[in-house]
């Protein structure tokens, strides 16, 4: 599929642990419309950068979801693996303290709908998606095995499409809440660069 941008997300219907402790049998995409949502796959539990973005993400949790964001994780580990790392101490490679979902795609079917699976080493690419509240991707990126995200990238991300959303003006490149933006036309691009 490739370039998931502007295309409704792929649904899921996923075994999950919830809340850091309890195993569900159904997490599903579409149990989350009407909020945003930032899925992000990993390739698996008990490995070295995983558990550093995992954390990241549950540090800045709250930022998330007061901006209306549900944080998903996806591997292809089963529940019970995500039971057994997220009872693992932190400072012994767990992820003990995370409270947002870790969906089993123990059948890699969400990665391959997002196109994330490498088939070869059989686990996901570092995918993460952001999804609007009607359900349809708006951003994605997708980074190799051993390249770690950036989170506060991500909340920018949130951030610039919440603005356009909600004004109608787009964010330019280096965009950070609170900086100059611009009408999407001639006009907005010559009213922006004056000054400079």
């Amino acid at each position: 599929m490739g370039v998931l941008v502007g295309r409704p997300a792929p649904d899921f219907d996923l075994e999950a642990v919830v809340d850091g402790n309890r195993l569900v049998d159904s997490c599903k995409l579409e149990d989350y419309r009407g909020k945003y949502v930032v899925l992000f796959f990993y390739p698996l539990d008990f490995t070295f950068v995983c558990p550093t973005e995992l954390h990241a993400f549950q540090d800045r949790l709250d930022e998330f979801r007061h901006k209306n964001v549900e944080v998903l994780a996806c591997s292809v580990d089963s529940k019970f693996s995500h039971h057994a790392w997220l009872r693992t101490p932190r400072n012994q490679g767990g992820i003990e303290g995370v409270t947002y979902p870790l969906l089993s795609d123990i059948n890699k079917a969400a990665s391959r709908a997002y196109d994330v699976l490498a088939e070869k080493e059989g686990v996901s690419y570092r995918g993460l998606f952001l999804i609007d509240k009607e359900g349809v991707v708006r951003y994605q990126v997708v980074n190799d095995l051993g390249l770690g995200r950036n989170v506060d990238e991500v909340l920018r991300m949130v951030e610039a499409l919440q603005f356009t959303e909600e004004f109608g003006e787009v964010c330019p490149a280096n965009w950070q809440k609170g900086d100059k933006t611009m009408k999407p036309d001639d006009a907005g691009l010559k009213e922006y660069f004056e000054g400079e």
